[in-house]
């Protein structure tokens, strides 16, 4: 069983900027690919980043040039440096960890971005 565990998230100005944590714990060996997906309410959920073990990098249309996914293989954790933060990006962001074809889910931390 592997653990996810998000953490950073909260209320910010537009233009601001936050950074996610996210750790995976437990059964670590053979996690390959971590991310973050968001969703807000009555949408599906969206796919904002996420990183392989190897470092390979892949992010959704909405926040190319904004959002950096980062990696610490060591600590098993990613990082989410999320730039000039738009209305918008107000959601819940889900980290993720696949591990062996099966996906684990943290339980989501919310990112308010008003002003």
């Amino acid at each position: 069983q592997v653990h996810v565990v998000e953490s950073g998230g909260g209320l910010v100005q537009p233009g601001g900027s936050l950074t996610l944590s996210c750790a995976a714990s437990g059964s670590i060996f053979g996690i390959d690919n971590m991310g973050w997906y968001r969703q807000v309410p009555g949408k599906e959920r969206e796919l904002v980043a996420s990183v392989t073990s190897g470092g390979n990098t892949n992010y959704g249309d909405s926040v190319k040039g904004r959002f950096t996914i980062s990696r610490d293989n060591a600590k098993n954790t990613v990082y989410l440096q999320m730039n000039n933060l738009k209305l918008e990006d107000t959601a819940v962001y889900y980290c993720y960890a696949v591990r062996f074809l099966a996906t684990y889910w943290g339980k989501g931390t919310l990112v308010t971005v008003s002003s």
